[in-house]
């Protein structure tokens, strides 16, 4: 299978994170890529509305909002505030113009995981709603195992599955991250069960390097570690997904790199390895 046209391409805002995201929509639309995917962090002071009119007067699609999510706490205070924060970013997910919101479900040290999973199973439930009222999907993102502790009591795709068959809604489906799921040895099969029931919302691509120096911050570009990336892709486009491949890199050092030769770099390897 060769490499997907540049169109498909879509970098997130977090990669090239010293940009504003004035800067990332010019510099993206520059390299005749085809999408961006807004972190929240991005959008502030500024309205959602404008933004939107910017990337797409740029000529670029706006790919999805991240993120949401975080709804597992010991605190029932905290587990509703939470609630009410995503139905925030639901509404702001409209105003951008993003199809689906990106969801780290969260978790909590202070309770077992099977605790942390029931609640992120109800916070999904409460919000789904108003997903569908304003026509936001809502994508379950699972995180390595690493991030178990506070982040995602989500680690594996079938957990993500398994939720979507609890809820059985169209508003809701998956995130695929192969920084997160190229360990797991059951992903070819929870890839194709995805597939059967037509959920995978998106696919985002990065690499994993060795050794990994932060276990936050330091991921690689695509080709430059030891994800089979481009045996995952075919997998998800057997399974369906015909959607923008989206760039998504955490990494210290190369934030603190020149962001043109940066993003140059990334397009390489898109074409190289992805």
């Amino acid at each position: 299978m060769t490499s997907p046209e540049l169109s498909r391409l879509c970098i997130h805002t977090i990669t090239n994170k010293p940009w504003p995201i004035e800067t990332a929509v010019e510099e993206y639309a520059r390299a005749g890529i085809g999408g961006i995917t807004v972190w929240r962090d991005a959008l502030d002071g500024r309205e959602p509305s404008v933004v939107r009119k910017r990337i797409l007067d740029a000529g670029l699609a706006v790919v999805s909002l991240c993120r949401g999510g975080f709804f597992a706490s010991a605190n029932p205070a905290v587990r509703a505030e939470a609630v009410r924060e995503n139905l925030s970013v639901i509404r702001q997910a409209h105003e951008l113009g993003a199809p689906h919101v990106v969801l780290v479900c969260g978790a909590d040290p202070k309770q077992p995981l099977e605790d942390s999973r029931v609640q992120i199973l109800e916070g999904i439930s409460a919000i789904a709603g108003e997903a569908s009222r304003f026509g936001v999907r809502l994508a379950i993102e699972p995180l390595h195992p690493m991030y178990a502790d506070s982040r995602s009591a989500i680690s594996t795709l079938e957990q993500a599955n398994d939720i979507c068959d609890l809820l059985d809604l169209p508003e809701v489906g998956v995130a695929i991250d192969v920084y997160h799921l190229f360990w797991d040895p059951h992903l070819p099969e929870q890839i194709e069960r995805c597939g059967a029931a037509q959920r995978i919302l998106a696919f985002h691509v990065s690499d994993w390097l060795t050794p990994t120096r932060d276990l936050l911050n330091d991921r690689g570009i695509m080709g430059d570690g030891c994800i089979p990336i481009r045996t995952i892709r075919e997998q998800v486009v057997r399974a369906g997904f015909d959607g923008q491949i989206e760039v998504e890199i955490f990494s210290n050092s190369l934030w603190a790199s020149d962001q043109r030769r940066y993003l140059d770099r990334i397009i390489d390897a898109y074409r190289r390895h992805v």
